[in-house]
């Protein structure tokens, strides 16, 4: 390997063979100092070198940024480096990699409240309901948008002043500050909001790309939680005179998967979702069960009665999810590319992105007031099972398994396990005091062998 004495004429001057790939001359000064050109004249200072006995190469850098001596002072130290038992390809990675890290903890400290909240939802998108997700989007709008329904712009939610934050910046004085401010306008807001805060703050905990940015303690301090407005105990329940009205007014609704859906909240106690959910595999017309989804047990679901009246609502609602469009929808659909099938979901929206319903507050409020009664939410339907229960002297154990609440008591929790025979004789009796209450005549179809008949 011939050696000469880099200068700037040599290194200017140096060029590569045709019919060569590259082409090396081979420094002096500089043990291992090379410079490499290429065909299309592209000139760049290597060192070579053996480290533990294999040779290795080393770029330092092109001629226009390194002059000679810096490239010779460049060799030199890397093989002091092999000599002492150092791969520098190893150190340049170490300090690729290092500079990389640095880069991205400062990137991940600049990270605001707004980015982290949409990987928070994205994150949750498949776990949780339609409206769910779309009462995390709204609790963080900035609003200003038009209004889908009315006139004017919406107004923002209550965690909007939050996102624009630094999470770095989202510590307990910031956290008590924003609550006190939104109790002061919109209470009932202000607790839920700061309820989905808790829960993002702890999911960002747990995050690599967020661990360590938010305080420690920053919804813990008794500041916060002095600041957090006290929820009121909810008791809308309908009373009994009262069952007589709601019914009329459910059912002379005009959406006949709305009306069937509120009577099956009254009549069965369920959560929303937990019935909103339920698909046509999930009921069983011949045995008269259900089986929904369950807060409490998850993984398995619960298993309750299909009472007669509700019975007969869902089989209509069958035979209009079954009956297929007219020709022309039938053509307008396959045009499309979208040929008609029936509903996989008991209770089918053709409008809502899940198919199924998902926002079903707006009718029951028009029923309420066209019929002049007070308000009542729709987990308010399920307090009125519970409490109205009891006029059939219903065992209370018996109405909290249909519901799916936990057991309270020792003896419920060990040594009660109800078939769905006896759940389906109390709850035959709680649906038909309903309905006499309502003045509601229905007479049940002749039942299977072996079921209980409406007493």
């Amino acid at each position: 390997m011939a050696k000469v004495n880099f200068t700037v004429t040599r290194v200017t001057g140096h060029t590569c063979p045709a019919g060569k790939s590259q082409a090396f001359i081979w420094d002096t000064g500089a043990t291992g100092l090379g410079l490499r050109v290429t065909p299309a004249g592209t000139r760049t200072y290597i060192w070579q070198g053996k480290l533990h006995g294999a040779a290795i190469r080393v770029t330092i850098g092109a001629p226009r940024d390194w002059d000679i001596d810096t490239a010779r002072d460049e060799a030199r130290r890397l093989k002091r480096m092999t000599d002492a038992g150092k791969d520098p390809r190893e150190e340049a990675e170490e300090q690729r990699a290092a500079t990389v890290a640095r880069k991205l903890e400062a990137r991940r400290k600049d990270a605001v409240v707004s980015e982290a909240w949409s990987a928070y939802l994205d994150a949750h998108r498949s776990k949780w309901s339609e409206r769910h997700m779309l009462d995390h989007q709204r609790q963080a709008s900035a609003g200003g948008a038009k209004r889908k329904r009315g006139k004017g712009v919406t107004v923002a939610g209550p965690l909007a002043p939050l996102m624009p934050l630094k999470l770095s910046g989202l510590d307990s004085e910031c956290i008590a500050s924003w609550l006190n401010d939104e109790t002061a306008r919109r209470p009932a807001n202000a607790g839920q909001a700061f309820r989905k805060l808790r829960a993002f703050i702890r999911w960002c905990a747990e995050r690599p790309d967020y661990r360590g940015l938010v305080p420690d303690g920053a919804y813990a301090t008794r500041t916060v939680r002095d600041a957090v407005p006290r929820a009121k105990a909810k008791d809308d329940c309908l009373q009994r005179e009262q069952l007589a009205t709601w019914f009329a007014a459910v059912r002379a609704l005009g959406n006949p998967v709305i009306s069937a859906y509120l009577q099956g909240l009254l009549l069965t106690g369920t959560r929303r979702e937990e019935l909103a959910g339920l698909r046509w595999d999930d009921v069983d017309f011949r045995w008269r069960s259900l089986h929904v989804a369950d807060k409490v047990e998850q993984e398995t679901g619960r298993t309750i009665p299909l009472t007669p009246y509700l019975a007969s609502l869902l089989l209509e609602l069958k035979r209009l999810n079954d009956t297929p469009p007219n020709v022309r929808a039938l053509s307008r659909m396959e045009a499309k590319g979208k040929p008609w099938k029936p509903s996989e979901w008991v209770f089918a929206s053709k409008t809502a992105a899940s198919g199924r319903l998902a926002e079903p507050r707006i009718a029951h409020t028009n029923a309420l007031q066209a019929a002049g009664l007070p308000h009542v939410s729709l987990h308010g339907l399920r307090r009125s099972f519970g409490t109205l229960s009891e006029w059939v002297e219903c065992p209370v154990g018996v109405v909290a398994q249909i519901q799916g609440h936990k057991p309270s008591a020792i003896a419920e929790k060990h040594y009660r396990r109800r078939p769905l025979d006896l759940l389906r004789m109390w709850h035959d009796k709680i649906e038909a005091w309903m309905l006499v209450q309502a003045g509601i005549d229905f007479m049940p179809q002749e039942e299977q062998p072996g079921m209980h008949a409406v007493s």
